[in-house]
């Protein structure tokens, strides 16, 4: 297995290992001869902007995915001591928020150099695979799964979505409230028709209070309160991120037309009431958004 782990190429800033024929490219060489004790790599994903990097790990007939801090990613826009942190923290929120339509988390792993989260593997594809299909290829590309997922039935996309929605009417009757939700939190089986979330790491409880202006999460799934310091984020601002949602699966995403709509007119105007810039005339609850896609 250490023959794996070797520095392949080096300049600037960029490190280049190999794990398992696999490469990874880092800001500096750092040591994972530790997965081995959970199998063989088969994939990995170094791209990200959270200063994590995952990994797809089979032993025998399990698979797992592993999300690992405290390696300098390439993309981290934080310090490995914050990704650590910040992972330390999401394992709480994943024992709490345990449901089907969540990734199925199995345990935690303290390393001298880092910190890591140990789920069941799901297959899927993700619906925003920005390092694969760079827009406007994702929303263009006949392979791009952001494109496959548009042109299902309707029938497909609305069970798909009441998945995501009723994890979150879960999410809020425990008391949290979804921060950085967006697309790339998304996977889609295309064999068995069902959608799973694979990130919710800052999902917190509530009460929320904005201390950032600008919250952490794209922009394209945003309320208003989530570049206002000092706003409280609640049950309300997570009913306009399930509207945005609605518009990014079934319609023009941030063009929210009627004409880039491909849903019922009903559900539209629920849709829209979902994403007001006023909180007050949003739903109360994603509950009764919820209840407006079971009703079709």
């Amino acid at each position: 297995m250490a023959n794996h782990y070797k520095k392949r190429n080096e300049w600037g800033n960029s490190v280049f290992q190999e794990l398992n024929g696999y490469t990874i490219q880092l800001k500096k060489a750092h040591d994972f001869s530790w997965l081995q004790s959970y199998g063989k790599v088969f994939a990995v994903f170094d791209q990200q902007d959270s200063g994590n990097i995952s990994f797809g790990i089979q032993s025998g007939q399990k698979r797992y995915f592993i999300k690992y801090a405290g390696a300098e990613t390439i993309n981290g826009s934080n310090t490995t001591s914050e990704a650590i942190q910040q992972l330390k923290e999401a394992k709480q929120v994943y024992e709490d928020l345990h449901h089907p339509t969540l990734i199925t988390y199995i345990e935690a792993i303290e390393r001298p150099s880092g910190y890591a989260l140990v789920f069941s593997w799901t297959d899927g594809e993700n619906l925003h695979p920005h390092w694969k299909f760079p827009p406007p290829e994702k929303y263009t590309h006949p392979d791009s799964p952001f494109y496959r997922f548009k042109q299902l039935p309707f029938e497909k996309k609305r069970k798909a979505f009441i998945q995501i929605l009723s994890f979150h009417q879960m999410v809020a009757n425990k008391g949290y409230v979804s921060i950085d939700f967006y697309d790339g939190s998304l996977m889609y089986n295309f064999k068995t028709n069902t959608m799973t979330i694979c990130d919710i790491d800052f999902y917190s409880k509530t009460p929320y209070v904005n201390k950032r202006g600008t919250m952490w999460g794209s922009t394209r799934f945003m309320s208003p309160e989530e570049f206002e310091r000092g706003a409280k984020i609640d049950q309300q601002t997570m009913v306009y991120t399930m509207g945005a949602m609605a518009f990014a699966l079934f319609g023009g995403e941030q063009d929210r037309s009627r004409e880039k709509w491909d849903a019922s007119e009903t559900l539209y105007q629920a849709s829209l009431k979902a994403v007001q810039a006023n909180k007050r005339e949003r739903f109360s609850t994603v509950k009764d958004f919820l209840t407006c896609w079971e009703k079709e």
